[in-house]
């Protein structure tokens, strides 16, 4: 398939460009891609992080896409490293631990939709995870004591109510 710009080359450039739902496709060769500034495209280093598609470009649009409702009416900064929350916005890297808990607020509906759920639900190693484990028990058993407090199941809510306890005399050990 040859250029559509330049009609004379090989078109190993492939672009497909969707706006508004009309579809564009535009085939060029690396020279009318290169020369051309609408896609901001670098042949030469196609793993350039500064490129339109970078993560941090990806994370403003997030916060573009949550509106107004999650705007942050003053400058928050980290009273640690001094990032403020648009520092955070445009890099898409926090300053230091502490933003974390400054920028709770902001920063878990963000997780909580790119991830699903903001706690941890993953596999741990068996050596390290026996206070984990014992806690998510004791979540668990506790949803479990409200489900039959709330469906009246008084023997089952006992039982339910003296494994909480168990767990949580290993724990205290």
């Amino acid at each position: 398939m040859l250029c559509q710009n330049c009609n004379q080359r090989e078109a190993n450039v492939h672009i497909t460009k969707i706006i508004n739902g009309v579809k564009q496709e535009l085939h060029l060769c690396e020279e009318c891609a290169r020369e051309n500034n609408e896609f901001n495209i670098d042949i030469m280093n196609p793993f350039n992080f500064a490129s339109p598609m970078s993560f941090q470009n990806i994370l403003e649009g997030f916060f573009e896409m949550m509106g107004s409702p999650y705007q942050i009416p003053e400058p928050v900064t980290c009273p640690v490293c001094h990032q403020s929350f648009d520092d955070f916005k445009r890099t898409g890297k926090m300053g230091c631990a502490n933003c974390y808990r400054t920028f709770n607020a902001e920063i878990t509906p963000i997780i909580k939709r790119v991830h699903g759920n903001i706690q941890h639900t993953g596999k741990v190693p068996k050596r390290t995870g026996g206070i984990l484990k014992i806690k998510r028990d004791i979540e668990r058993l506790k949803e479990e004591l409200r489900v039959a407090v709330m469906n009246e199941e008084y023997e089952k809510a006992a039982k339910l109510r003296d494994q909480i306890k168990e767990l949580e005399s290993k724990l205290d050990k």
